[in-house]
């Protein structure tokens, strides 16, 4: 027989192996078909012709590898021809495990022929193990194996070894013979690998059989990401709390699902399949994936999203539109928003820390990073790094769309009036320095004055009192109430002619107090005075309206709004900045240079010399992106509902002080324990997994105006939950305690 006789003998074997098997994996043999002996009787006539498959070896040598074929213990006597004939490997030239050794030698055969293992899988039952010094014969009419001496029961060999040897009569196999044929190599052949796998994984060979799935069709591998498997290189991370559903059983694997009788498992009902476990392992966290949407690129993707629920009824969501992190009837504490959805898109929260779950209530000093964002950047670096504008290639043309396109949503996030008034800085501290550097030199002199307020972070302090130092300038103050609510009528009184600039946080990063922004603005502009709103705290908790603001300059870091760090910008009027000299000079700025001149671009490039965040402002763009999608009013009112939660939790405990209770707040406490030191509680705190900032948050001279150095301070963000706070609560009890302040 040709190697093309013997592929064509192998298509017909699988398609009457195929037709041979039920719905349920069982033996069913259409009505008009071969019976199994036929089916048989056909693939030893097929396995006799090919050529020898065995490697003759020492005496001695036992099988090699379970699963992969036994070579012949001890080949001689009349065997002896089959030396010739034993050029091939018995073992597949695929898929084998590095560490196992290659085959000693290949012929072209290989690459067509079926493994051998599978026949041993399927005829393998059929050969009894003769008794020891028995010589072993064929077992099949045209399919022999080669004699051996001294065979015992553990010492098999290939069905399928070497042709028969001149002189040995095979003995026929009746039909009740081949009741015992094992169908595991069979559905080993015709089982279809399971949709769902994804394309990475191959499951080639293993110890206990053959099996594939390199033809299945491929789940996106950025459905999910490598980190997020079970086993794939560090344990599951426990779930955070509260704890979410468990994840549905999966049941189209044969193997993995309960038997098709209903509880009664029959012969073949559970045939084990390769890799098992590890397919067990890859499979089950599917159920628990976030359902919110994955923006691989700026339009969005049905890429990152997996439909747990099956296929959507007509008129539903579909991949290519998602649903939102948010849904009506979840157990969030506010209608129209689910907390446990938003937790799963946070990596970060599955982390343990001391042994506890991790609780972030460090969110006014930074936030944590959604997986969307996470796979934007990686996005980027796999399929758009470059650097921007004046470039004819392809990548700098898609760095460029992705950046400019992130300037894009920012301008609509703020209601910009255009995309030319949205600068990138490093964050909201460079944006602040900006302005001085560039309003600062050209509009502030000596006897002008600069108004703040007492509720300000360093940031929004130090750059004007060090523009008032080099100008002869005034540097005045406004006041707060004893809740740490902005005094507005003694704000009004330091406003005059003399005053160029306001520059105010709309909500203190210390105390949590929303300032009156809206007013403070218009009050400024009747004297003429132009405006900075330092929103580094605002924008995660409440929508912000620039031009309804009627602010002349916005500043706010990426970092704190769910972006990576190192971004940041200044909204500032397209007139205004036009009229501003740069704040630094070099690449990217400029129109035109001479050794005698410069011609500068106009806003915004004139404020961005040199080669920027890219990569980061594009990670800026996905996390708005990412808030747009849930909504900041229910945002703000999720986290309305926290802060009220934890205030009156909080002042259940004997000792504690809440420094700041302003009617407007967002959901940030600053708090002190009597007779433990801040730093000591925030130590204490990081045993129970419990982030919290403790210091004077860049924000001292507001805590002494409480009489405060330092203070704890837990904030909150959307992804928190009031059992989280509950713990927060339960643990500073412990530390009164541990302290012997109170008695447990």
């Amino acid at each position: 027989m040709s190697i093309a006789d013997a592929a064509g003998g192998a298509a017909d074997l699988d398609a009457l192996a195929a037709a041979a098997r039920g719905p349920a994996g069982g033996v069913q043999p259409p009505a008009g078909l071969p019976d199994v002996a036929s089916l048989t009787k056909l693939a030893n006539e097929f396995f006799a012709a090919l050529p020898g498959q065995s490697i003759p070896v020492a005496s001695g040598s036992g099988p090699s590898l379970p699963g992969f074929g036994a070579s012949p213990t001890d080949v001689g006597g009349s065997s002896a021809p089959h030396l010739a004939a034993a050029a091939t490997s018995a073992l597949p030239t695929g898929g084998i495990p590095s560490g196992f050794g290659a085959p000693p030698t290949v012929t072209p055969f290989d690459s067509s022929a079926i493994d051998q293992r599978v026949f041993d899988s399927i005829f393998g039952a059929i050969i009894p193990s003769p008794p020891a010094g028995a010589l072993a014969g064929p077992a099949l009419p045209g399919a022999g194996s080669s004699p051996i001496r001294a065979v015992g029961p553990s010492a098999g060999t290939s069905a399928f070894d070497a042709a028969p040897p001149t002189g040995i009569v095979a003995p026929a196999v009746s039909t009740s013979d081949v009741s015992i044929l094992d169908l595991k190599g069979l559905n080993d052949l015709t089982h279809a690998p399971d949709p769902l796998l994804p394309s990475t994984v191959e499951a080639g060979p293993s110890l206990s059989g053959f099996g594939g799935s390199k033809g299945a069709p491929a789940r996106p591998e950025s459905s999910r990401s490598a980190d997020s498997l079970p086993g794939i290189s560090q344990p599951a991370p426990p779930q955070p709390p509260p704890a979410t559903p468990p994840p549905q059983v999966l049941s189209n694997h044969t193997g993995i699902e309960t038997p098709h009788s209903g509880g009664t498992v029959r012969g073949y009902d559970r045939i084990a399949i390769p890799f098992e476990a590890e397919l067990k392992s890859l499979l089950a966290p599917l159920a628990a994936e976030p359902l919110s949407g994955l923006s691989g690129s700026d339009g969005g993707s049905s890429l990152y999203f997996l439909n747990i629920g099956g296929t959507p009824a007509a008129g539903g969501a579909s991949p290519a539109s998602p649903p939102l992190a948010h849904k009506p009837g979840a157990s969030s504490g506010a209608v129209g928003f689910d907390v446990d959805a938003v937790r799963r898109d946070f990596p970060i929260l599955n982390e343990t820390v001391n042994g506890r779950p991790l609780i972030w209530f460090d969110n006014a000093a930074t936030t944590q990073k959604p997986r969307q964002v996470i796979e934007r950047l990686k996005y980027f670096y796999e399929h758009e790094n470059s650097n921007i504008h004046r470039a004819a290639h392809e990548l700098a043309a898609r760095a460029t769309d992705a950046y400019e396109g992130a300037r894009t949503k920012i301008a609509r996030f703020l209601n910009a009036g255009s995309a030319e008034e949205i600068i990138f800085t490093r964050g909201a501290t460079e944006a602040i320095n900006l302005v001085a550097a560039t309003f600062g030199a050209q509009h502030v002199g000596a006897g002008d004055e600069i108004v703040i307020t007492n509720l300000e972070h360093h940031a929004n302090i130090v750059p004007w009192q060090q523009l008032c130092l080099a100008k002869g300038a005034k540097l005045r103050i406004a006041p707060v109430d004893d809740c740490g609510a902005l005094l507005l009528d003694e704000f009004g009184k330091l406003l005059n002619s003399r005053t160029k600039l306001v520059a105010f946080t709309q909500v203190s990063n210390a105390l949590g107090t929303i300032t009156p922004a809206k007013a403070i603005v218009d009050m400024a502009h009747r004297v003429g005075a132009r405006v900075l709103v330092d929103g580094a705290q605002s924008v995660s908790h409440m929508k912000v309206d620039v031009q309804a603001l009627d602010a002349d300059f916005f500043v706010f870091s990426g970092h704190k709004i769910f972006a990576p760090t190192g971004i940041g910008v200044v909204y500032g009027k397209k007139a205004l900045m036009d009229t501003l000299p740069p704040y630094q000079t070099g690449g990217n700025m400029i129109k035109d240079v001479t050794f005698e001149r410069t011609q500068f671009h106009a806003a915004p490039q004139r404020f961005e010399a040199g080669t920027g965040n890219i990569a980061d402002a594009v990670g800026l763009g996905a996390a708005l992106d990412y808030v747009e999608k849930i909504g900041l009013d229910a945002i703000a009112d999720y986290e309305h509902k926290l802060l009220v939660y934890a205030t009156e939790r909080l002042l259940q405990i004997p000792g504690l002080r809440i420094i700041g209770q302003a009617p407007e707040k967002a959901s940030v406490i600053s708090l002190t324990l009597k007779g433990v030191p801040s730093e000591e509680i925030g130590a204490k705190l990081n045993k129970y997994g419990i982030a919290v900032r403790s210091g004077h948050h860049c924000a001292q001279p507001i805590l002494r105006r409480f009489g405060q150095e330092t203070t704890v301070r837990p904030s909150f963000a959307f992804y928190n939950t009031c059992g989280e706070i509950d713990v927060l609560v339960a643990a500073l009890k412990d530390i009164q305690v541990s302290s012997g302040l109170i008695r447990s």
